[in-house]
């Protein structure tokens, strides 16, 4: 049998717009792109990292990264740094000056050097420091080809006589866009967090930028304000998965020491199924008095915090983000203190570092290098640090109930003996006098206790209402993050494949039904911002309010609520900016619940179109700040009764609303009052302010 067959070997090849692709996609951002490339820098061993911006504040400038490592010969470039996808550095391998790679495997390179439309790379080897190796990819020939294979990027070697400096220069020619002061603060911040400037090793890598922003953040770290920290939390597990921590105070000296069962719970024996890993955390309480007899001022430590707060996670001593980024809580500490707001930290009042020796490479971190992939490993590193977190709650909540029980007792103890000391005195009278004394005596006696039996009441009211706000405050973190999102996708998924296939049906059929749902979550939405923004630790300090600017934000906050319900809210403010001091919190609370107040009444309306005018007017030193809405006006219950607390005519109202702008208005040194029918037909409720100007 003759065999008439003919091989032809074939291979896979790339569209070139793979590589645009991955470059676009792979780009969370300018700082982190820029970062990988410094990572490079860190891998090879360089003692030093130079990153220069040039012409960036438009189009076409360049970003120049210098650094003094090991460099790179023909081969390296060819078989290693223009490999996609595998790297040729393994995690397991110590580099000579003992580090541990950062294990890129080049598409994170990859994101950064398509940046621009012309990447440079000049590299000098230490093992030879008369080559010089030079490589351009010039990014348009790989947009205009058909494949990959088919652009040639030659490598030109030059052999220069003479000691050259060895390691590494990368340039980013025609940026494809322009770099704004905000992006280049986010570049300096990630470079001086990048290698642990926490750490105190001296020779530890420190990569530098050229510019004003990162010698002004440069300055700010080095402060290292750790010594004015009210608590130093330090907890660590070792190489066989065992906890231990203690938590000093301000002085260094130790308050609290745990085993690892104490930090689990007794009886729990379980272990950390993860590398060895310290947390440290620094807690300050940023209250003036505290800071009374230091030598660093309140306003310092916040400028600090808003820059380098919250908890930075470090593998093998680089950083990796996003973790302990603005608005990232990894930790869940703000949802914590949200659920138990006594004695826990929160993102804005500390600062903490996570560090992971994970020289088995453990951790992977995604593609897109947006932190890691959630493996088990990663989970029992927040469990282990969430623990730590809630432990030092723990023993902190039973210091200060201690302090509490033995302030009662002290109160309760000097209450008695003054009383009893009272009453010897009046014993001590003559006849005549003693009769009326005592029967002023008890007089005042029993109004005091009338007044303790009011004050209890009002506590456990209070109590209450912290418990609903605490309730809430958990709903509305829980349900801004999955479930909403779940919700979105799932119906503009739907949204667009009911416009496709049911092209004809779908104003007619399918349009208001995921309208409703659309306007249902953005009402959720608007919960839990606004239950969040309320409970915001800021917004309860003494500072200036401007009666105006609060109000426009709650609206604004308000914004999609009242849309979803078709109401018009109109202004007529007074001209100017009345203010005075106070808590912006206290304020937010008046006008939160005047809004909802309206809200509630217009969910029974008839008019054809809803409306709510808020209203200032100024007269002398007072403020009036009105509510109108054209609801029914009050009905069904006595105008006076509308601010005791439970009185509502709301089937699913609480009756707290109005009684909170009562309490608050009246600690403001203001009052309130209600028309059953105004402006609008409706009720008017508001409030009257004294203020400091306008």
């Amino acid at each position: 049998m003759i065999d008439n067959s003919i091989v032809q070997l074939a291979h896979i090849k790339f569209s070139t717009e793979i590589i645009k692709r991955l470059g676009e996609e792979l780009n969370p951002s300018i700082d982190q792109s820029i970062l990988e490339l410094v990572k490079n820098a860190y891998d090879a061993d360089a003692t030093s990292c130079t990153v220069e911006l040039e012409d960036i504040t438009d189009e076409g400038g360049t970003i120049t990264i210098h650094d003094s490592g090991k460099g790179m010969d023909a081969s390296e470039i060819n078989n290693g740094w223009l490999v996609l996808g595998q790297s040729s550095k393994s995690i397991k391998e110590i580099t000579p000056l003992g580090r541990t790679p950062a294990g890129s495997k080049g598409l994170g390179r990859l994101a950064a050097l398509r940046m621009g439309n012309i990447a440079y790379l000049r590299s000098v080897p230490k093992s030879n420091i008369e080559s010089e190796f030079q490589l351009t990819i010039n990014w348009p020939q790989f947009d205009s080809a058909d494949i990959v294979e088919n652009v040639e990027l030659p490598i030109i070697h030059n052999h220069l006589p003479g000691n050259l400096t060895h390691g590494s220069t990368i340039s980013i020619r025609g940026l494809k866009q322009h770099i704004s002061e905000r992006d280049v603060r986010k570049i300096a911040r990630g470079l001086i967090l990048l290698a642990d400037p926490f750490d105190d090793d001296p020779t530890a890598f420190k990569p530098i930028l050229r510019s004003p922003e990162f010698q002004e953040m440069e300055v700010l770290v080095s402060k290292r304000y750790f010594s004015d920290a009210d608590y130093h939390l330090f907890a660590s597990v070792d190489q066989t998965g065992h906890a231990s921590a203690r938590v000093m105070d301000y002085l260094g000296q130790t308050l609290f020491e745990a085993t690892h069962e104490d930090i689990l719970g007794k009886g729990n024996t379980t272990i950390f199924n993860c590398p060895a890993t310290t947390f440290d955390l620094w807690s300050f309480i940023l209250n003036s008095t505290m800071f009374t007899s230091r030598t660093n001022s309140i306003t310092e430590i916040r400028d600090w915090l808003k820059d380098f707060g919250g908890v930075h996670l470090y593998q093998n001593g680089l950083r990796v983000s996003p973790y302990g980024n603005p608005g990232n809580d990894w930790l869940n500490m703000n949802l914590s203190r949200a659920r138990s707001p006594e004695e826990r930290p929160s993102t804005n009042n500390s600062i903490g570092v996570v560090r992971v020796s994970d020289s088995e490479g453990l951790l992977s971190q995604k593609t897109d290098r947006a932190g890691f992939i959630e493996s088990d490993v990663f989970h029992e590193i927040r469990i282990f640090c969430q623990a730590a977190l809630d432990w030092m709650a723990k023993e902190r909540i039973g210091v200060a109930e201690v302090k509490r029980q033995k302030n009662r007792e002290k109160s309760s103890s000097a209450a008695t003996e003054t009383r009893d000391r009272v009453q010897q005195s009046i014993s001590k009278l003559n006849p005549a006098d003693r009769e009326e004394i005592e029967e002023l005596f008890n007089k005042y006696d029993k109004a005091t206790q009338a007044e303790v039996k009011v004050l209890k009441a009002e506590v456990q009211l209070y109590r209450t209402l912290s418990t609903a706000g605490i309730t809430a405050a958990t709903f509305s973190h829980e349900s801004r993050g999955n479930p909403l999102k779940v919700i979105t996708q799932a119906i503009n998924a739907i949204d667009r494949r009911t416009k496709e296939y049911f092209p004809a049906n779908y104003e007619a059929v399918f349009a208001k039904p995921i309208k409703s749902i659309l306007n249902g979550v953005r009402s959720l939405e608007v919960l839990g911002t606004a239950t969040l923004k309320l409970l915001s630790h800021e917004k309860r300090r003494i500072t200036r309010v401007d009666v105006h600017d609060v109000i426009a934000n709650v609206r604004d906050t308000f914004a999609p609520f009242f849309e979803g319900r078709d109401i018009i809210v109109d202004e007529d403010f007074a001209a100017g900016h009345p203010y005075f001091r106070s808590s912006e919190a206290a304020f937010e609370s008046i006008i939160t619940n005047l809004f909802n107040n309206s809200i509630a009444a217009l969910e029974n309306s008839t008019a054809e179109q809803r409306r709510i005018l808020i209203q200032t007017v100024v007269q002398e030193n007072i403020v009036k700040i009105s509510v109108h809405d054209n609801g029914p006006g009050i009905t069904g219950i006595n105008v006076k009764d509308i601010w005791l607390p439970g009185e509502t005519t709301n089937p699913n109202g609480t009756g707290l609303g109005l009684t909170i702008v009562r309490d608050a208005t009246t600690d403001l040194g203001g009052s309130v009052f209600a028309i059953e029918n105004s402006l609008l037909g409706g009720a008017e409720i508001g409030v009257e302010l004294p203020i400091i100007g306008i």
